[in-house]
């Protein structure tokens, strides 16, 4: 499964932090994309200042290189709140109530697992770098700000599984049909169902723009 997934909402304590959670995950994915947007002017003036004026942009590769280490991080919590994640889900989807929590529950669990080695390895790679002093080969970039993005993007990502554990387990407790705070399984028609209702929803916004003009 890929794309998004609906989350629910209630008055909840879990919906609450959830939805405080995912302002700051939005926030951190919006910095991503940002990021990449400068990246592509960047490309752009190195280009046009290669063949041009045969002044390239000073330190390019490096600039691309510590880049790539935060965008490809800042918007994973974001993701896995929206369960955009690409997942096999064939026989997820075919399954209903508890037995379809457990094992949401058992994924979040490994994934949690994961999530903790992987924290620990990446900060320990960015003490490593920042007591070296390690630097970029070309210009001499610190290398540390960008692998401290690391280990700060997935402690994001390890809050967002414990609260999905937590909706899960809740779940799984209560034998909910339709739980608040965790991507909901969807199936192949109902992912085309809101996929063609995006684009009709686009389309007539694009109507009534081009109307008004």
């Amino acid at each position: 499964m890929s794309g998004t997934s609906p989350i629910l909402e209630d008055r909840s304590m879990l919906s609450r932090l959830d939805r405080a959670l995912f302002k700051f995950e939005s926030f951190l994915a919006l910095v991503g994309g940002s990021l990449i947007l400068a990246l592509m002017l960047l490309a752009v003036a190195q280009i046009l200042g290669r063949k041009i004026f045969n002044m390239p942009v000073l330190g390019f590769i490096d600039l691309v290189e510590q880049a790539m280490a935060v965008f490809a991080f800042l918007g994973i919590a974001y993701c896995q709140r929206l369960g955009g994640h690409i997942r096999m889900d064939i026989v997820v989807s075919a399954l209903k109530g508890r037995a379809l929590w457990l094992v949401e529950i058992i994924a979040v669990v490994f994934m949690l697992l994961l999530t903790m080695a992987l924290t620990l390895g990446s900060w320990l790679h960015f003490k490593r770098a920042f007591d070296n002093g390690d630097s970029s080969m070309d210009i001499g970039i610190p290398l540390w700000p960008a692998k401290l993005m690391v280990p700060l993007a997935l402690s994001i990502l390890f809050l967002r599984l414990l609260m999905q554990l937590w909706g899960y387990s809740r779940a799984f407790m209560e034998n909910a049909e339709r739980p608040v705070a965790v991507p909901l399984v969807e199936s192949a028609a109902e992912q085309a169902a809101h996929e063609a209702e995006a684009l009709l929803g686009e389309e007539e916004e694009t109507a009534s723009v081009g109307g008004k003009n």
